[in-house]
């Protein structure tokens, strides 16, 4: 749980990036914070989802208000209630006084819930019902104690209409919350913003532990731009920082770069492993084909969308009934990025779809890490290697 900017006291959040995906992102903050409706912001861990919370809040009516942050995976199940709207003395073991929640301190500015989709059923129910009175019904009262306007923000990493189709998440919370959906692009699909962040937090760390400024040799930085950071910005604010504390006082080498860093660079060698459930091969891109089982099913579905049945009857359909692994469909977007040479906008009409898609092609993609970086389809002399920083597909992942 992070509390905190009650007055303006947190530090201003940064949305570094140059990328035409954060271009997009900003725009999509600025629109939000001009309403007061509740948002959904969708990412895998360590994009920056409660960033873009704070700057929706800090561009908003209720900039002067307190932001309120929860995250509710970091809270015990049995705690989270009483966290979230308070409890009264002696409704339970400990509960020497009454209490007021995190709900009743976010009155009048913004509740941030991250990791919206940890929840139990009976929080669900419970926040369901917030969501539609604006009452607050401490444990152990009997009934509502009062009522509060917070705008609510709430996140999650998880597919929650795969929650929902499993049981495990209400639909009428999620279209409660939904009303605003923001999609946050993981690193490995903003090109060169990965090599910007490296260096903006190397110059951090070094301001921090009072260490020498580094610089990235061009052998580096390729090797950088090739992993495809499955920890997004955490990952790289941890590998900035080991970097910075070897306490090197030359430019950084690829000898230089954690071993999970330099060792995500192997696919581009000649010889590929034999395939196991952990080091599945990546699919070579098209039309020389490495590791693909059935080149004849990806050109009849690629066949199929060329002659205008759309991706959700031809791809997302058979995938859901495991017809399809997820090397196919990386092998497919694969093909379509070559087609529009990086454009995942232009994408969407060669699969068929309206631009209305657009963010629920991408969190399907990137829900089911098959979502490629753009960089290598605009860069030729990137081009022959660009599936080596793809996200590795097997058909068991979770």
């Amino acid at each position: 749980m992070t509390l905190g900017d009650t007055q303006g006291t947190y530090e201003t959040p940064l949305l570094l990036g140059e990328s035409t995906a954060m271009a997009t992102l900003r725009l999509e903050i600025e629109s939000a914070s001009r309403t007061q409706a509740k948002i959904l912001i969708l990412g895998e861990t360590g994009v920056g989802k409660e960033v873009v919370a704070r700057l929706i809040h800090r561009q908003g009516a209720r900039r002067s208000k307190p932001f309120v942050a929860v995250n509710c995976s970091g809270i015990p199940e049995t705690l989270l209630a009483s966290e979230l709207f308070g409890h009264t003395r002696g409704s339970f073991t400990g509960a020497y006084r009454d209490k007021i929640g995190l709900v009743r301190q976010a009155d009048h500015g913004t509740l941030f819930l991250d990791e919206l989709g940890e929840m139990s059923l009976q929080m669900q129910a419970a926040l369901l019902r917030f969501t539609e009175t604006g009452e607050i019904q401490p444990v152990g009262a009997d009934r509502a104690t009062g009522r509060t306007d917070v705008r609510l923000i709430t996140a999650t990493n998880r597919d929650l209409r795969a929650q929902i189709e499993a049981g495990a998440f209400r639909e009428d919370l999620y279209y409660r919350l939904n009303v605003i959906q923001i999609v946050i692009p993981p690193l490995r699909e903003r090109g060169a913003d990965a090599l910007l962040l490296v260096r903006h937090y190397l110059q951090h760390a070094s301001e921090s532990h009072g260490v020498p400024s580094l610089t990235l040799t061009t052998d580096a930085e390729q090797v950088l731009l090739g992993y495809s950071w499955p920890g997004n910005i955490r990952e790289v604010r941890n590998v900035a920082e080991r970097l910075a504390l070897r306490g090197l006082r030359r430019p950084i080498t690829p000898d230089d770069l954690p071993p999970e860093v330099v060792g995500a660079q192997q696919p581009r060698v000649a010889v590929t492993p034999r395939a196991t459930r952990e080091t599945a091969p990546a699919p070579a891109p098209a039309p020389v084909r490495r590791g693909d089982e059935r080149p004849s099913t990806i050109d009849e579905i690629w066949a199929r969308l060329m002659a205008g049945e759309d991706f959700w009857v031809s791809v997302q359909q058979p995938f859901r009934a495991h017809e399809l692994t997820r090397a196919d469909l990386t092998q497919l977007v694969d093909r379509g990025l070559q087609h529009t040479h990086g454009s995942y906008r232009a994408l969407l009409k060669v699969f068929n779809l309206p631009p209305t898609d657009y963010k629920r092609f991408h969190a399907f993609l990137y829900q089911q890490n098959c979502n490629l970086p753009v960089a290598p389809y605009r860069n030729p002399v990137m081009a022959r290697g660009r599936l080596s920083s793809a996200p590795v597909p097997y058909e068991n992942a979770s």
